[in-house]
């Protein structure tokens, strides 16, 4: 059996100037893993939180309980774009170790990602819903290709944001024309980060490498202020764009277009998901 965790980051709220300290992208990921690498994974993790963070809690910690000292890639984001050299550095190391550990575990990774458009229309609910549509079909596809089953945990919002993602995929399985998604055991369920290893990963991919480097690219000639924008994760592209292409889950449908992997939403520049992993 095979989960698809789900995170985000960045706000589903629109952007309405190019002055506003509103998050400028809005990033949707999912992290598929074979269950019996959970275990391990989980062992990898807690192993690079004590290592990076050791005063993230007590000396005294057991080693399970660290799971609960949770990593925020918006935390590591900001050291990215720090002026010190060593804050940099830091980042960068907790990434490469993040991206290993997914790498080991045989992960893969997919994503949507949308660059805000400037003052105009931006509908969040209907951007979240259709992003978990389409990482659900993704992961149809690899479960196919892996002749397996799966469950897709995504991070609680709250009841009534949940409810609505699950009954969208709940009214597609249902219908009358047959189920898009056989593979799935159930609707998507929803879980804490602080209990599961592949939502804490997924975030840290989404908040602190896709969310960074999809904000400068698409955004940094656009907006005035400069809260979420920084010169500093253009570096992050250029150490990690290729892992993060590596990684990704990418399938043709019968007509030769491709499908899943990293997908970029950019009605300003017309960007592709390539600007993303290179100049």
């Amino acid at each position: 059996m095979h989960i698809c965790y789900l995170d985000e980051a960045g706000c589903t709220g629109a952007l309405p100037s190019s002055n506003t300290q509103i998050q400028p992208v809005f990033v949707i990921g999912g992290l598929f893993i074979e269950e019996s690498q959970i275990p391990s994974m989980t062992q990898d993790l807690l192993a690079l939180k004590r290592r990076f963070f050791p005063n993230l809690l007590p000396a005294a910690t057991l080693h399970h309980d660290w799971m609960k000292a949770e990593i925020k890639g918006a935390d590591l984001r900001r050291k990215a774009r720090s002026n010190g050299r060593n804050d940099r550095r830091f980042s960068y190391s907790v990434v490469t170790e993040t991206l290993d550990i997914i790498q080991r575990h045989d992960g893969r990774i997919v994503s949507r990602i949308y660059a805000k458009p400037i003052n105009d229309l931006f509908n969040g609910t209907s951007v979240y819903t259709y992003s978990v549509q389409s990482i659900c079909s993704t992961f149809q596809n690899y479960l196919e290709e892996k002749e397996s089953r799966g469950i897709v945990i995504a991070d609680s919002r709250n009841k009534g944001k949940n409810a609505s993602v699950s009954h969208s995929i709940f009214t597609q399985r249902f219908r009358a024309h047959g189920d898009p998604y056989p593979g799935l055991l159930e609707v998507p369920t929803f879980g804490h980060s602080d209990n599961h290893t592949g939502l804490q990963l997924i975030d840290l991919v989404c908040s602190s490498l896709l969310f960074p480097i999809a904000a400068e690219v698409c955004m940094s000639a656009h907006l005035t202020d400069r809260t979420h924008l920084s010169p500093h994760y253009l570096e992050l592209r250029r150490r990690f764009g290729a892992n993060l292409k590596s990684l990704q889950h990418r399938y043709q449908d019968d007509n030769g277009r491709w499908h899943g992997g990293v997908t970029l939403s950019d009605p300003i520049n017309r960007f592709s998901a390539t600007q993303l992993f290179r100049p």
